[in-house]
């Protein structure tokens, strides 16, 4: 794999046992109603939205259950680098030509997860990701798999995960400590709660760790409240 992703490579870290409890957090949604299309999107760019995305998805494969990794960020696509695959063909080609998506479903070294890389680069990512075809893909797509992650761009930047939201059954934000401006952080969720969308929560990324302990921080609505929870654990 070109990049890592720790839950697979380090299962005992601390961070994939973060990415474990977010796993457990998100899960508890699904009590009263089904969270099954989940997509994950961030407040600006280089916040850690898509390894969230791929390090989450395995996680949730480890669980038992197949998942599915969209990768709609058609304008800066990171998940092929992620599991190494090949990004020649994918969702940008399967919609702009109305060709079957399936044959550009890849396997992953991963037990469990399946890719659905972005494709080329096309010249109107939000046109594509609005179309009857993309509606059509995912809701075919939530018949096939028990989860279906999608790594849409940064929120405020462009239309596509705001356009992207409203299909699926819950959104989470995610945001680098120590780099994200309140004020955007803000604005990202302000803009879904316009759209109507379930927040499952906010995912505070690139915490500070020390060799001592680790600190993972996971942010929930609870009504209209946004509540906080923290773990610290030692390090092995």
């Amino acid at each position: 794999m070109a990049y890592s992703l720790i839950t697979f490579e380090q299962t005992k870290s601390p961070i994939a046992e973060a990415y474990r409890v977010l796993r457990t957090n998100v899960q508890f949604t699904s009590v009263d109603s089904e969270t099954q299309i989940i997509m994950v999107t961030s407040s600006g760019p280089r916040e850690g939205k898509s390894h969230t995305v791929a390090n989450l998805g395995v996680s949730m494969a480890q669980s038992g259950k197949s998942v599915l990794i969209i990768d709609a960020d058609l304008r800066n696509p990171t998940q092929h680098k992620l599991f190494g695959l090949d990004n020649g063909e994918g969702l940008s080609v399967s919609l702009v030509q109305d060709q079957d998506y399936h044959k550009y479903i890849r396997e992953t070294t991963v037990p469990g997860v399946m890719v659905l890389s972005a494709g080329p680069v096309p010249p109107n990512p939000a046109e594509l990701v609005g179309s009857k075809r993309m509606k059509c893909l995912i809701e075919e797509v939530s018949d096939q798999f028990e989860i279906v992650l999608i790594d849409t761009p940064p929120i405020i930047a462009v239309t596509d995960a705001a356009i992207l939201a409203q299909e699926v059954d819950g959104v989470i934000l995610v945001l680098a400590a120590g780099e994200v401006n309140k004020g955007y952080a803000q604005k990202a969720k302000e803009q879904l709660d316009k759209l109507g969308v379930k927040i499952l929560g906010a995912v505070l990324n690139k915490v500070e760790m020390n060799s001592n302990e680790y600190y993972y921080y996971y942010y929930y609505n609870a009504s209209d409240d946004i509540k906080k929870k923290h773990t610290s654990n030692k390090a092995p």
